[in-house]
């Protein structure tokens, strides 16, 4: 009988259960609440003023104002860099923070503060739009809205009386509007000399703070004074007007302004290798400072010696001490066709002690980049005196346009006119396609002005003079100058060969008359 009971109530609970879900399910479809209203639906456009104001805080700064720029781009690029980027952050980081650390912990009876764990974590920055200034100066000013919820891995060992603590911040969320200047712009790559960041208003930072492994800002109070703490430290340093400069490269080397004069003088050459078949060689020098697109000074041809001596003085502007060097080129003198290399020789302008004269006896050699037997012959030795002088610091302030302006007019030249004199001086290393006769033409304010023709020479010496009358200054104008060179014969064999050069203001000798 108890076995039956069992059974019965056995089959009466899933009999139960089945009805009871089947009847449920009815009511569930096809019963309907009275008590619920349709909702209301309201146009977009037509939003009310607490709708906005739930939305605002979520909108970046390209939407709500018109003066931000739209970022998306920038945000994908860095996403996709910031593996990288982190790594190169973290380290610069390090460098900048470091002497910011031992200068503000003797205040905190701090000791010491190490970094034991530094990354950004995987989730980059941001940008909620970027503002940019239009400066009339050499300057760019940028203004980017950051927004950062990352999980960086930030532990530092704290020492301090004696003890050591291990202090780790996790889960950072910062919003700031930074200042970025780019100042002086430059024509070297990364185009600007140094950075200053400063914040425009005070940044708002959510972090978490651990300390020897318990969370220190689950503590009542805590997390608020914290925070407030460090914004207004952070304040206190960066806070515009304050800055944070970091510098890229010196602006002195970007500008390439002249740092110095290399005084050189070519005393002599020695025992230096015949290179004509009748005769000894004809040989000249030729020198020139590397990283420098002025032409080579050269000195005079000795025909005809194998012991040359010169005693001739030439100045050389120096821009980078630390990675020019001085080429010197001892070439023999062909009246006709390839002048012959004799030898050459190379002197790193940062082995020359400033404001020391030294004489140096050079052997030249073939090549400078290379051993093997080629250098290894005797090619003769060179003699010359070197002296580096710096500029002092009042002759390298000026900036890099006024180093670069015309100079004015000398005194008493008329305010309506003038007289401008084109003084032509000598070319080199001419060479024409079938025949180098060369001779100059000069055009200014459609006058036509002309040299004479220097026959079979590829470095012709002309010293002549052309006045041109002025109605008022050539401020504007431009003279352009032409190196031709024209046969001798008459044929179509011998065609005429063009060299053009552009001549400006800096050529121009302006005089008052």
């Amino acid at each position: 009988m108890d076995f039956l009971n069992v059974l019965w109530s056995i089959w009466g609970f899933f009999v139960g259960i089945s009805v009871g879900l089947v009847v449920g399910y009815f009511l569930f479809i096809y019963s309907k609440p009275s008590d619920v209203k349709e909702p209301e639906i309201k146009p977009l456009t037509e939003p009310d003023s607490e709708t906005i104001q739930r939305m605002l805080p979520e909108m970046p700064l390209w939407v709500k104002n018109p003066d931000y720029d739209r970022m998306d781009w920038l945000n994908t690029f860095i996403d996709y860099l910031w593996p990288y980027l982190d790594k190169a952050i973290v380290k610069t980081v390090r460098a900048v923070v470091k002497p910011i650390i031992a200068e503000e912990i003797p205040k905190y009876k701090i000791k010491s503060v190490e970094f034991q764990e530094l990354t950004l974590g995987s989730l980059s920055p941001t940008l909620q739009g970027m503002k940019v200034y239009e400066m009339h100066e050499k300057e760019l000013i940028l203004e980017p809205a950051i927004k950062w919820a990352g999980n960086p891995n930030i532990m530092a060992a704290v020492t301090a009386f004696g003890l050591k603590a291990t202090v780790q911040l996790v889960d950072l969320q910062v919003f700031a509007v930074p200042r970025i200047v780019l100042k002086p712009l430059v024509p070297s790559f990364p185009c600007f000399a140094n950075i200053s960041v400063s914040l425009m208003e005070k940044p708002h930072v959510d972090f978490g703070l651990k300390f020897m492994g318990i969370d220190l800002m689950s503590i009542p109070g805590l997390y608020t004074f914290v925070q407030e703490r460090i914004k207004d430290q952070i304040a206190s340093m960066y806070l515009w007007p304050k800055t944070l400069k970091i510098q890229i490269m010196d602006s002195a080397k970007a500008f390439k302004k002249p740092v110095g004069i290399l005084h050189v003088k070519v005393v002599r050459a020695m025992n230096l290798r015949k290179k004509d078949l009748l005769g000894a060689s004809d040989p000249y020098l030729k020198l020139k400072l590397t990283d420098d697109k002025l032409p080579s000074k050269k000195t005079s041809v000795k025909h005809n010696n194998l012991n040359p001596e010169w005693n001739e003085e030439f100045k050389l502007v120096v821009k980078d001490p630390e990675s020019q060097a001085l080429e010197l080129h001892v070439y023999d003198w062909e009246q006709v066709g390839k002048h012959d290399k004799m030898g050459i020789n190379v002197i790193p302008l940062k082995d020359l002690p400033p404001d020391e004269v030294k004489v140096l006896t050079l052997d030249l050699r073939k090549k400078v980049d290379s051993g093997g037997t080629d250098n290894e012959k005797d090619r003769g030795q060179l003699v010359v005196e070197l002296k580096y002088k710096p500029l002092k610091e009042e002759e390298m302030s000026r900036g890099f346009d006024e180093m670069h302006e015309v100079p004015k007019a000398p005194e008493g030249t008329p305010a309506g006119g003038g007289l401008l004199v084109v003084i032509v001086h000598e070319a080199e290393d001419v060479e024409g396609k079938h025949h180098t006769n060369p001779f100059v033409r000069i055009y200014f304010r459609g006058d036509k002005r002309k040299t004479k023709r220097v026959k079979k020479n590829r470095d012709p010496r002309w010293e002549e003079e052309f006045p041109f009358p002025l109605d008022e200054p050539p401020t504007n104008d431009k003279v352009h100058i032409e190196v031709v060179s024209t046969s001798s014969k008459i044929g179509l064999l011998h065609p005429k060969v063009k060299k053009h050069y552009q001549a400006e203001n800096q050529t121009i000798n302006l005089l008052g008359c």
